[in-house]
């Protein structure tokens, strides 16, 4: 096992889709097709895939696609997603994090940081009965 090797979401709107993830959020298209597309952010590749069926149905868990957002561009792409996105959470960890539905309601996270800022956090406050290993 070597890590994700890409994501794939079923959309409802392949179009509708493309302007959220290509012109809002800044993925770069790298193909497309009339059942889906491909793009990239950085390593990540990301396929939409049309399916009638896409549910646009809030969940009710914690399940979501974290993306990578440098800190220096955060606030403006907050500002512009929150315009257009509903949020399903409130940020409650650290580093800044924005919690949003894409069009089909997938819940997503644009975070800044890291797996190793995230454990120096609770290196700080250990959260009662967490382990951390080194």
């Amino acid at each position: 096992m070597r890590g994700l090797n890409h994501l794939t979401l079923a959309v409802s709107d392949l179009d509708r889709s493309l302007g959220f993830y290509r012109d809002l959020l800044g993925f770069r298209l790298r193909a497309r097709w009339p059942a889906g597309a491909y793009l990239e952010a950085g390593p990540l590749w990301l396929c939409l895939s049309v399916d009638p069926q896409a549910s646009r149905a809030v969940r009710c868990d914690y399940t979501h696609v974290a993306f990578d957002v440098a800190a220096e561009g955060f606030a403006g792409l907050a500002e512009r997603v929150r315009a257009v996105a509903p949020l399903w959470r409130e940020n409650r960890s650290e580093g800044c994090s924005l919690y949003v539905l894409d069009p089909d309601g997938h819940r997503l996270e644009l975070h800044v940081g890291s797996l190793d800022s995230r454990l120096e956090d609770y290196r700080r406050r250990r959260p009662e009965g967490m382990v951390l290993y080194d």
